[in-house]
């Protein structure tokens, strides 16, 4: 399995209501570089099944450069799903995703030697 099919299984299953970083999707994925997780998300196929508006900057702010249809329509998506915004940012202690120890070890199981196991 590529890092591009990595990060859209790390990024299927962030929770409705809950985000991660550019930098953790990376780091779960075990994609070298935060970058990389953006062109992903930006080149995204299948936005139903790899809800990329869950992806966030490490400051809690939406993607600027959004691809189906820019930062409003990603705050609109997260809002839609009970992500509170305190004015362009969200709190990440509250809304930010921690994957359970069976998650990661599914994912452990699936990427092989490429996963990273313990988030620094």
């Amino acid at each position: 399995m590529n890092g591009r099919d990595r990060t859209y299984q790390v990024v299927s299953q962030i929770p409705k209501g809950k985000v991660l970083t550019y930098k953790m999707v990376a780091h779960w994925a075990g994609v070298t570089n935060p970058r990389l997780v953006g062109n992903y998300m930006h080149n995204n196929e299948d936005p139903v099944n790899v809800p990329c508006h869950r992806v966030v900057n490490s400051q809690g702010k939406c993607a600027q450069t959004y691809a189906f249809g820019g930062l409003k329509v990603q705050q609109e998506k997260l809002e839609a799903e009970g992500v509170v915004f305190k004015k362009d940012k969200i709190d990440l202690g509250e809304f930010l995703w921690w994957p359970s120890k069976e998650v990661q070890k599914r994912w452990e199981k699936e990427f092989g030697k490429d996963y990273i196991t313990s988030y620094k």
